[in-house]
């Protein structure tokens, strides 16, 4: 009787049935006599052996009834194993000013499930039952597709994405982003269903003012001083998504020109160099937008881009063979065309870890620098057949130590018109600026002077200076670092390793070009690699508030047992 009541005393759920359970309108058995033997546990005691003696301090009377969480007998608190809290503690990380979100969230991102802390809801709701689970899924979704499509990179997408959630209240989230999709999922309790919603991006845009604007939202919204409902971050969210970009067409047009100028100057062009290598940007600018409009894939249109810059450089090499290096004019277009701010944004996601959307990014890029090369190629075997003296591999073009204070002005001239492109806030571009400029200088510092380091290792550090400097200037405006960074890596990028390989391509002498194209994709990582080292580092150094050193500074996703 006593173990039956015990029974009818625990909860039990309508599903719970037992496979043993007898059907409706079957008569129960009858108990089985005394006599005969029933079955016993095989860990029971024998008849007629004496029962052990119990360990010290247990109690000897037998309890009927006993919970899952009753402390066994044989525990000893001098010989306890290690508690599944760590002897620290769980560290409690506030969503305060002092530090940027994006560093709280990381934090708890990289933390194990178990050991993230309660979330202390920053927003307050207008009734008590709680957050709009849906709402809130949807705001978060729409916020990371913003953030996503603009280039940011995938973990930083999940810390906005988990730090809306935690600041609406709502724990045991985990979002998950790829190259084209996003989902979050929720559970409410450790018994309710999870709930999940997710989001596909379908188109992407270069706009950092866009992005900073988003950036700004999640950190109203993540700020305990500032209110922010639900149906204001809608409306906040609605006027991002409208707001025109900051540059009219003719001003990206012309930063495409000035680029590509700036970059001809910058391997060794002069006055008459900078204007054509400028003219054929222009005219490849507006082709990819004719291909745009018509519908071309963005292959395509890259095909098309990179025609008009190699066309100038053959014309002005068969017009003046000797006194014009024409070489520079294509290597100032190829400048304006190689994707720097998807090869960053693809290594980074590959050394934080996301390995699809790495492998996704880089794909991506490798489909547009093989349209680069196709439509270079074209013209470049065109040249070839028609005799351009002046396209030789041999061609060299001017060191630094030679004019530095020319290669720097046009290395900053680069980075602006980079950053113009970018469709960056107006205040943002004097600092991209000044920061590209630096990363010239420490570059040529190490690589074309007395040092004569490797050109890819020189390389390696300028980006990682620029990493550096853009996380501190992006941790100082509480704000993304891609618009402190992306621009600054243009005068890095492998421009005049590709021409040389695509044109020792048009010549058939392949093992040389290929040896160019491997240096180019070296310097290439080498810049994405740089600018990763360089924003862990300023993490490193500067630490969380509130959380200890050991859970300050936690690693990305493992794949291995370390």
């Amino acid at each position: 009787m006593a173990d039956q009541e015990a029974e009818d005393r625990k909860p039990q759920s309508d599903e719970a049935r037992s496979a043993f359970t007898q059907p409706t309108g079957v008569l129960p058995q009858p108990p089985a006599p005394e006599d005969e033997s029933q079955t016993t546990s095989e860990f029971a005691i024998p008849t007629g052996l004496p029962n052990l003696p119990s360990p010290p301090g247990s109690s000897t009377t037998q309890e009927t009834e006993k919970s899952a969480f009753t402390t066994p007998n044989t525990y000893s608190a001098r010989n306890a194993p290690p508690a599944f809290t760590p002897p620290q503690g769980i560290p409690l990380v506030k969503l305060t000013k002092e530090t940027p979100w994006q560093d709280q969230m990381r934090t708890m991102l990289r933390m194990p499930v178990a050991e993230r802390p309660t979330p202390e809801a920053t927003q307050r709701h207008e009734d008590d039952t709680g957050p709009a689970v849906p709402r809130v899924l949807d705001l978060t979704l729409r916020i990371g597709e913003l953030l996503l499509a603009g280039g940011e990179g995938a973990e930083d997408v999940e810390a906005a994405m988990f730090a809306v959630c935690r600041s609406y209240g709502l724990d045991r989230c985990e979002p998950t982003v790829t190259f084209t999709l996003l989902s979050i999922s929720h559970q409410p309790s450790l018994v309710e269903d999870p709930v999940t919603a997710s989001r596909t991006v379908r188109r992407r845009g270069t706009d950092y003012t866009r992005l900073a604007a988003v950036f700004q939202l999640v950190d109203d919204i993540s700020d305990t001083d500032i209110e922010v409902s639900l149906e204001e971050a809608y409306r906040r969210l609605a006027a991002i998504r409208r707001n025109r970009h900051p540059y009219p067409g003719w001003a990206l047009t012309a930063a495409g020109g000035l680029l590509a100028g700036s970059a001809s100057v910058l391997v060794g062009g002069g006055a008459l160099v900078f204007l054509v290598a400028a003219f054929g940007a222009m005219l490849g600018d507006r082709l990819a937008w004719l291909c745009a409009g018509r519908g071309l894939p963005e292959f395509y249109q890259f095909v098309g881009a990179a025609m008009p810059p190699a066309v100038m450089g053959v014309t002005l090499s068969l017009v003046h063979s000797q006194e014009v290096n024409a070489s520079a004019v294509i290597t100032g277009g190829l400048f304006a065309l190689i994707p720097g701010r998807a090869l960053v944004a693809g290594v980074q996601d590959g050394l934080t870890g996301y390995y699809i959307t790495a492998a996704a990014r880089l794909l991506e890029v490798c489909y547009l620098v093989v349209g680069i090369v196709c439509g270079v190629l074209l013209v470049l075997s065109l040249g070839v057949m028609l005799d351009a003296t002046s396209l030789q591999p041999e061609t060299t073009f001017v060191a630094v130590e030679s004019r530095p204070v020319i290669q720097i002005l046009a290395s900053m001239a680069l980075s602006l018109a980079f950053a113009i492109l970018l469709q960056q806030e107006r205040h943002t571009v004097l600092i991209v600026t000044l920061n590209g400029g630096i990363a010239w200088v420490m570059y040529g510092s190490l690589a074309q002077t007395s040092i004569e380091l490797s050109p890819v290792a020189a390389t390696a550090i300028a980006a990682g200076l620029v990493g550096l400097f853009g996380q501190l200037f992006s941790r100082y405006r509480f704000a993304s670092s891609l618009p402190y960074v992306t621009a600054a890596i243009g005068p890095l990028l492998p421009g005049s390793a590709t021409y040389f390989g695509l044109l020792a391509l048009a010549q058939n002498d392949m093992t040389t070009g290929l040896n160019s194209l491997t240096k180019a994709a070296a310097t290439a990582l080498a810049i994405a690699i740089g600018v990763n080292l360089g924003s862990e580092v300023s993490r490193l150094i500067l630490k969380v508030p509130g959380a200890t050193t050991a859970a300050n500074r936690r690693a990305a996703k493992r794949t291995r047992g370390f």
